[in-house]
């Protein structure tokens, strides 16, 4: 695990969770792991995720969704990247998979999915697309 980028560790890890058939991943947590963590949860990706431990030691346990013994998540994709960061405007939100894809941004209302930004009419960070 490599801590300069983390949330391509998290998206590493479920896709690899995901082709390995695993239940449950674990993960160190962090507050945007965990905001990540819950926009998968409504957009029906994950089962769910819970934070465990005390203080500085807190893991991510993320509990994977398979439909038919095939895991949810197809494809994950990593945009903004600590090296190039990628924004647009409430207006240029991508679709992804002709609106099957969830965008996942960063916003000033917090870690959204792109559905969410244009019914807020917000616009951010691109951190990552998921389908």
């Amino acid at each position: 695990m490599s801590m300069q980028d983390p949330i391509s560790d998290m998206l590493t890890g479920l896709r690899n969770a995901g082709m390995a058939g695993l239940k449950q991943i674990t993960m160190p947590s962090s507050k945007v792991k965990v905001a990540m963590a819950e926009v998968f949860k409504k957009e029906g990706y994950i089962n769910d995720y819970a934070v465990e431990g005390e203080g500085a030691k807190t893991a991510l346990k993320i509990t994977m969704k398979f439909f038919n013994n095939k895991p949810v998540i197809e494809g994950l994709k990593r945009v903004s990247k600590p090296s190039c960061r990628i924004y647009c405007t409430s207006r240029e939100i991508p679709r992804i998979r002709n609106g099957y894809g969830t965008v996942v941004m960063s916003t000033p209302h917090g870690i959204i999915s792109g559905q969410e930004a244009t019914k807020n009419n917000v616009g951010g960070e691109v951190l990552c697309y998921i389908w």
